[in-house]
């Protein structure tokens, strides 16, 4: 009787012993962080030749369910799907008889929650009841629970570092995408006695598809423009440094090139880079400063205020969005005379279409009243005031779009 009972106390402290130098060796190998592949052959030792589990089938859920882990079996993995067969089990289910046959080949389903998520489902079968001389297997199906459980919390946890790593890497990648767009765009615009040019630039994302532009051929001769790609974020920016490497190309290498023959050649260029799939739209402006006259061209988009601080016109002369036909059937070009003090200011939508907390857009006319109310400052602070409206006007939401603005007053 003494014997019997000594022999039963000696197998618990065999077993708590041994389910503790499990515990240790698996957290161990966490700590030191093996792979993957290593901890689950740990954790396949244990089960299997340890705790006599000769069929086994692990499943884990990240984008969807799939089998980590399986030895002992032939067809049934092929057979189970685990969205439909398994994710209702809450609790640790004795398999007796289950109207999924590919189940019946297995003794336990074993489930492991985070809260109320499952994470992972361990299926055994063909239980050896002579390892270690543990009493029925069933018992310790807890045991096996908390070592699943850690296992599946380990990768989990290792998957998250790795997309962590990877979208540190993403950031970083476009910071210096962000730092190359910046290039783009002019350095020093002037402010001198002919003309006073500014502007300001805010992306939705950390790269754009929004562009301005600001060239001087002579000393009597300049040409702005800015420009909007359909759509938002690396995409549009990758098809915007195409469309300025373009232009520039044309105004420097081309100067014969009338307003017309350039937008129709910046049509072909932005086809063969978009292929159909994006469009541009563009304003592109020549000024005189002899002659005092400015001529533009205006491809779809948001119509430029051209205004003396009382009165306003919007330039809408041109044609459609470049990228949307194979040919633009028309254009027009407008000359127009410019008198001293005159204030051209082109935008994006992304301004306008900006939206406060009652769902209303900014809209043009509130820009022209700032811009009139505001008319004694300069271009560069009246960016900024600009952009300090948007920023009361939006509150606490965010920028709907990219959102670029270009001023120039002529003297």
């Amino acid at each position: 009787m003494a014997r019997a009972k000594f022999n039963k106390l000696h197998e618990k402290l065999q077993l708590k012993e041994f389910k503790l130098n499990s515990l240790l060796e698996i957290t161990k190998a966490i700590n030191e962080n093996y792979s993957i592949d290593r901890i689950l052959n740990i954790y396949e030792y244990i089960l299997r030749e340890q705790l006599g589990i000769s069929k086994l089938m692990l499943y884990s859920k990240q984008s969807e369910w799939r089998c980590l882990l399986k030895y002992g079996v032939r067809g049934e993995a092929k057979k189970i799907n685990a969205e439909k067969d398994i994710t209702h089990i809450k609790d640790i289910t004795v398999i007796e008889s289950s109207s999924v046959s590919s189940l019946n080949s297995f003794d336990v389903v074993i489930p492991v929650h985070h809260k109320d998520r499952p994470l992972a489902y361990l299926l055994i079968g063909d239980l050896n009841e002579d390892e270690i001389r543990i009493s029925p297997t069933i018992k310790h199906m807890p045991f096996i629970q908390t070592l699943t459980n850690i296992i599946i919390v380990a990768i989990e946890n290792k998957r998250l570092a790795k997309e962590s790593l990877e979208q540190e890497v993403a950031k970083k990648e476009l910071e210096v995408a962000r730092q190359m767009q910046a290039l783009l765009f002019p350095q020093n615009l002037p402010s001198n006695n002919r003309l006073d040019v500014a502007a300001k630039y805010e992306t939705k994302q950390m790269v754009g598809g929004d562009y301005y532009d600001f060239f001087k051929l002579n000393n009597e001769e300049y040409c702005l423009c800015i420009a909007d790609v359909s759509g938002k974020g690396v995409s549009a920016a990758l098809i915007m440094s195409n469309f300025q490497a373009n232009l520039r190309a044309h105004i420097k290498y081309h100067k014969e090139l009338t307003i017309k023959d350039m937008i129709h050649q910046l049509n072909t260029d932005v086809m063969n880079a978009a292929d159909g799939e994006k469009f541009i739209t563009f304003f592109f402006a020549y000024y005189n400063c002899t002659s005092k006259t400015l001529k533009y061209c205006n491809a779809g988009h948001n119509y430029p205020i051209l205004t003396n601080g009382k009165k306003s016109i919007q330039l809408d002369k041109g044609c459609i969005g470049l990228g949307m036909l194979d040919e633009i059937p028309s254009i027009s070009v407008e000359t127009i005379p410019i008198e001293s003090q005159m204030t051209l200011f082109c935008y994006t939508d992304g301004l306008v279409e900006l939206e406060n907390e009652r769902d209303e857009a900014f809209e043009t006319e509130r820009l022209i009243n700032i811009i009139h109310n505001n008319y004694d400052l300069s271009m560069s602070d009246l960016s900024e005031m600009i952009f300090s409206e948007l920023d009361r006007y939006k509150g606490d939401l965010d920028f709907l779009d990219d959102t670029a603005i270009l001023g120039c007053r002529f003297f």
